[in-house]
């Protein structure tokens, strides 16, 4: 599209949030664009033929809560097909590497863990969730790996207040096209404004003039949708500061979940829809989703500072950690039958620097300071500012209908 020089409504970012806040607003009298600066539509969501008979969700890919996920509800509607059967992330595939009592024992201290997690969020003061591991439990590096892949980072960094809010209904179904392919679909149809990389915000003055790399943009109004860590280091500024929105997007940093995919020869020997995973004894550990969807690959996820060093080693380092863990655990023959595919390097894309929020201990409240609007001109949303759907695709599309209506209310 034609980059405006002005309109009613500039809405910063093209993923989840940005869109759900378009379509919040494309039936009223606003002019509105979507200021995006990746060449396409999504954000942190992103489905790619990693293989042509292998579909992989480089970003998001499960439809979390699904019940009261708003993404269901656009999916049949655009006709996309859901997959409804339960997740394999408990029931682990029969092999000798974690056998059941093992499994039982493991999920025995990690529900344990949780309930005293529950107990805590009671107390008058948050605390860091890494104090509610049992002392001495051997299971408690395995139960922090846990953590790395549900908050992107280890319970030394978690607020046992955010974890307590967290709303998850336990029921997660997988959009068999991809969870990326639904959003972008979603998006179809929206005055998006591809490669513009937003700068600054400046509401010094009558209207507010957005700063981007295609040049100065004049708006009425506002809604910016970008992940927390852009916001903390000032990757895109506000004029007059803005020291209390910085502060909160710092409270809540995006922790780090990294994905990928590898091709399986002879794939009948692993099961349909299975998880692989081995009894380590560490926190730097992947975790393995044998054969989504039937596909001949599986697909590997690594969480918190152990991503963030395999993502530094370089491209090919998650697929060779993954190739190697898979190995001690169904022999070497698997080494040849393995070949990679693709990865994620999430806390190298520079208009993400992560994967999704958690709340620093303290830093509960922060959702609430980012999400509130300022001077009835500048609107806030994104999975950061939902105060229960944090760390979701659903939350983050939830939050900017949320911040549309906000706009309209103030008018």
């Amino acid at each position: 599209m034609s980059f405006p020089s002005e309109v009613d409504v500039a809405i910063i970012g093209a993923g989840a949030a940005g869109l759900g806040a378009a379509h919040a607003l494309k039936d009223s009298d606003l002019s509105v664009v979507v200021l995006e600066a990746r060449d396409r539509l999504g954000g942190r969501s992103q489905s790619v033929l990693a293989a042509p008979d292998v579909v992989f969700d480089v970003g998001c890919g499960w439809l979390h809560s699904a019940d009261k996920n708003s993404f269901v509800a656009i999916a049949e509607k655009l006709g996309l097909e859901i997959d409804r059967n339960r997740p394999p992330w408990r029931e682990q595939s029969s092999h000798p590497a974690f056998p059941p009592r093992e499994r039982a024992e493991f999920l025995g201290s990690l529900d344990a863990f949780y309930e005293r997690a529950e107990d805590a969020s009671d107390a008058p003061h948050d605390s860091v969730a890494s104090e509610w591991l049992e002392p001495g439990n051997r299971w408690n590096p395995m139960i922090d790996a846990i953590s790395t892949y549900i908050n992107g980072c280890e319970l030394d960094q978690v607020s046992i207040y955010d974890m307590d809010a967290y709303e998850d209904t336990e029921i997660n179904w997988r959009v068999r096209r991809g969870y990326g392919a639904l959003i972008a679909a979603y998006g179809e149809g929206l005055n998006v404004a591809l490669n513009t990389n937003v700068t600054l915000i400046d509401h010094s003055g009558a209207r507010v003039c957005v700063e981007t790399s295609r040049g100065t943009l004049s708006a009425a109004k506002v809604i910016i949708t970008v992940p927390t860590n852009l916001i903390a280091d000032e990757a895109i500024r506000f004029s007059p500061a803005l020291p209390a929105k910085v502060g909160a997007a710092r409270g809540l940093p995006l922790g780090l979940a990294d994905k990928v995919m590898l091709r399986l020869d002879q794939p009948e020997a692993l099961p349909v829809d299975g998880s692989l995973r081995g009894a380590l004894m560490r926190t730097a550990m992947g975790t393995y989703h044998t054969r989504p969807f039937g596909q001949p690959c599986i697909e590997g996820f690594f969480g918190g500072r152990f991503a963030q060093e395999l993502e530094d080693a370089g491209e090919g380092a998650l697929a060779a950690q993954s190739i190697d863990e898979i190995v001690s655990m169904l022999g070497s023959d698997f080494r040849r039958r393995l070949t990679p595919l693709a990865s994620s390097r999430w806390a190298h894309d520079p208009f993400a620097r992560g994967s999704y929020s958690h709340a620093m201990p303290g830093c509960a409240d922060c959702r609430a300071v980012l999400a509130a609007p300022v001077e009835n001109r500048l609107f806030f949303a994104g999975e950061a500012t939902s105060p229960n759907f944090f760390s979701t695709a659903h939350g983050a599309r939830d939050s900017g209908e949320r911040a549309a209506r906000e706009l309209l209310g103030g008018r």
